[in-house]
């Protein structure tokens, strides 16, 4: 395995040696579930009086590890804590931050059997995505550290005035702003954590971690990751519990200086207006969500085409913020296109996503299976035809979990709401388009702009990237339509009601969005 770089792209046939490492940390880990894990405020585990029991989408008689149900209180003694921490951690050389933010990253990666089989198991995905995740995240620190680095701790000599019988020396200097905030959505629980948090405590600031609900004991693991790393007492604290309660209450002007939320638009906005209420302007880098569309020309390779939309439709069960939700299609390749993508979702594996030959596990909870059987009964009462899928799937181990059938509708008016809706469920709209003009109007009218792609021929392509109002964007990509993205290779972010900075998370220009600029002149 030596030679094999785990990303998203390389995914689809990797060396055998993952796979039984995989099933030996599965053993182990199955082994030892339904323990206990506490919050982590000021390096040391903290209890609460109510817990919550985490239960397997998979199968939910299983109890994966009892969390707890942390409150405003514990809110406040983690910020409070990040707060008291931040003086000496800002303070410690770059150098050093970078040191132990490697370090951090080399523990993700030396457990990343364990915790990859623990996000397959709470989570849903299947084994190659989970594997992915974990991976990925050791490689946003590693990028991170790199950016540090290369940009010598983003400290930059300025020009000199011109003041004679005087020298004036300006330096700029990037320094953290405090007491940073990170609240992390279900989907990709370890790189949407460890990603935004690395950035943070790498650019001096301290952190306070709030996880999605559904997947609280993958990011304690990730957590403990950075605390093994050495962090002094106080610069990661880790607190789980409701949004509502707990959410809100990290949610102050006082005690937070800067926020990375990843999640839905309608909680997104929520966080940003409240966020707003202070007494000066706090940074907050949101991703919000997509609905990404893929633009397939009459000229396109049929079977790559084919190939991208269906794994980025239906990986992680349509579950991800860049899945490929609605495909145009030029007229001329539309039927033949139709009949393989109903031949490659028919032939998709659903069940237990740690076993090796399934490609599609259960939706989340109970709320997502709901809203799959809702969304559903709307397409067809708006005019859908379902190529393929529609239906929950019961019987057997069925019974004791989330799994939905992958959905292709087609048929569908293009005014429909569907069709700009994000599901973030295993449905995808198909529509006929004339020409790649028609394509790139609907592609383009919606509020959201993550993530787009197109097959057609290489004449097309550039005129595909001029006009796609998108923050990723790919072209002739079997490895997914519009998923896949990779530190320093893809750097993720979006446009319009997709997100806030302008700046992709693992890319050049991520880092400095958790520092603010001061400028040194000094007259000599």
């Amino acid at each position: 395995m030596a030679d094999f770089k785990l990303t998203y792209a390389t995914m689809f046939n990797p060396p055998e040696e993952l796979h039984t490492r995989f099933d030996e940390a599965l053993v182990k880990v199955k082994a030892n579930l339904g323990k206990e894990f506490g919050m982590i405020i000021d390096n040391q585990d903290v209890f609460a009086d109510d817990k919550l029991e985490d239960r397997s989408p998979v199968n939910t008689d299983w109890v994966l590890a009892r969390m707890q149900k942390g409150n405003a209180e514990h809110a406040l003694r983690a910020l409070a804590s990040a707060r008291k921490a931040f003086p000496g951690w800002s303070h410690t050389p770059w150098q050093e931050r970078v040191a132990l933010l490697r370090k951090a990253a080399a523990l993700i990666e030396a457990r990343l059997f364990d915790l990859s089989t623990v996000m397959a198991l709470e989570v849903g995905k299947n084994r190659m995505e989970s594997l992915g995740d974990v991976q990925e995240t050791a490689d946003l620190i590693y990028y991170s550290c790199d950016q540090m680095e290369a940009n010598n701790g983003f400290v930059t000599e300025m020009g000199k005035d011109p003041l004679i019988g005087f020298t004036s020396n300006n330096v700029s200097h990037l320094r953290p702003y405090g007491v940073w905030l990170v609240i992390s959505p279900f989907n990709f629980p370890f790189a949407l954590t460890g990603g935004p948090a690395g950035a943070a405590l790498l650019a001096g600031n301290t952190v306070v971690i709030k996880p999605a609900t559904d997947t609280a004991w993958i990011v304690r693991l990730l957590a403990e990751c950075f605390r093994d790393a050495g962090l002094p007492d106080g610069v990661l604290n880790f607190v789980s519990g409701p949004g509502r309660t707990l959410g809100n209450a990290l949610i102050t002007c006082h005690d937070v200086d800067g926020a990375t939320f990843t999640g839905s638009f309608d909680v997104g906005m929520g966080i940003f207006r409240d966020f707003s209420d202070c007494n000066w302007v706090r940074p907050i880098i949101l991703e919000l969500g997509g609905k990404n569309p893929v633009i397939v020309s009459r000229k396109a390779d049929l079977e790559r085409a084919a190939i991208g939309i269906v794994r980025s439709a239906f990986g992680l069960q349509g579950q991800k913020c860049s899945a490929a939700s609605r495909v145009y299609v030029e007229a001329p390749l539309y039927d033949a296109l139709l009949d393989r993508l109903k031949t490659l979702t028919e032939k998709l594996t659903i069940g237990d996503p740690t076993d090796r030959s399934v490609y599609l596990g259960p939706v989340i909870n109970a709320s997502a299976r709901n809203d799959f059987l809702a969304f559903c009964q709307e397409a067809a009462e708006g005019g859908g035809r379902f190529l393929t899928g529609g239906k929950i799937l019961t019987g057997g181990s069925y019974d004791q979990g989330f799994y939905c059938e992958p959905t292709l509708v087609t048929d569908l008016p293009f005014q429909h709401r569907l069709w700009k809706h994000e599901m973030f469920l295993p449905i995808t709209t198909i529509g006929k388009v004339k020409d790649l003009e028609e394509a790139m109007q609907c592609a383009n009218d919606a509020n959201y702009g993550l993530t787009a792609g197109f097959y057609g021929s290489d004449d097309e392509v550039q005129w595909f990237f001029d006009h796609i109002e998108a923050g990723v964007t790919y072209a002739n990509r079997p490895q997914g339509a519009s998923t896949g993205a990779w530190p320093g290779h893809q750097p993720f972010g979006g446009w319009k009601a997709s997100g806030s900075s302008g700046k992709n998370a693992g890319g050049r220009y991520y880092l400095p969005l958790y520092m603010h600029e001061q400028i040194h002149t000094t007259v000599k």
